[in-house]
């Protein structure tokens, strides 16, 4: 695995090490959603991939959950981690173009940032009472965290179609090629 320490702009820790921390620390506000029911487990795992994609794509980190199963590490050259880096880049710009950049900006304060809703309420609703803003930053993070699975659902399907299509234009060809 590559660990990449580059220091942040506006902190003195290296970036992997920020990464690091982020992705082992639970996630208060996602938990908070999941333990209320006002989000589903799916839509706690895709925030979770989501986070993922986002400290590797911008901070360079990658870490697994558990280890590799035994023969199955890949190592990247430079070129092969940087088109991995690529794809998880490609994924966030996916998400963030079809949702806004407002549910972007929720995500990143909520899963990257690891932001209270108190905290995020009062830094997009100043001109309210902390108590309302908070259950406003709330009820918008659970919505967003419920758009994000669902998009993850249609993005994963339309992969898989792109998929069956080139197999079977494949195998197409591969019949009017042999006699």
């Amino acid at each position: 695995m590559k660990n990449q320490a580059t220091a942040l702009p506006n902190t003195s820790a290296p970036a992997g090490l920020v990464a690091q921390a982020a992705l082992n620390r639970p996630r208060r506000t996602v938990q908070g959603l999941l333990q209320a029911g006002d989000i589903t487990q799916e839509a706690a795992d895709a925030a979770e991939r989501w986070c993922r994609n986002y400290v590797f794509g911008y901070f360079d980190y990658l870490e697994h959950t558990g280890p590799a199963p035994q023969g199955q590490t890949v190592r990247h050259d430079a070129v092969s981690w940087q088109m991995v880096r690529a794809q998880a880049m490609g994924r966030i710009t996916a998400v963030r173009d079809a949702l806004g950049l407002c549910a972007h900006q929720r995500l990143r304060m909520m899963l990257v940032d690891d932001l209270s809703f108190r905290a995020m309420g009062e830094a997009l609703f100043p001109a309210i009472s902390s108590s309302s803003a908070q259950r406003k930053i709330a009820a918008q993070c659970a919505l967003v965290l419920e758009q994000l699975a669902a998009l993850e659902v249609t993005l994963r399907r339309a992969e898989q179609a792109k998929k069956a299509s080139r197999r079977k234009k494949a195998d197409v060809e591969k019949k009017v090629v042999q006699p």
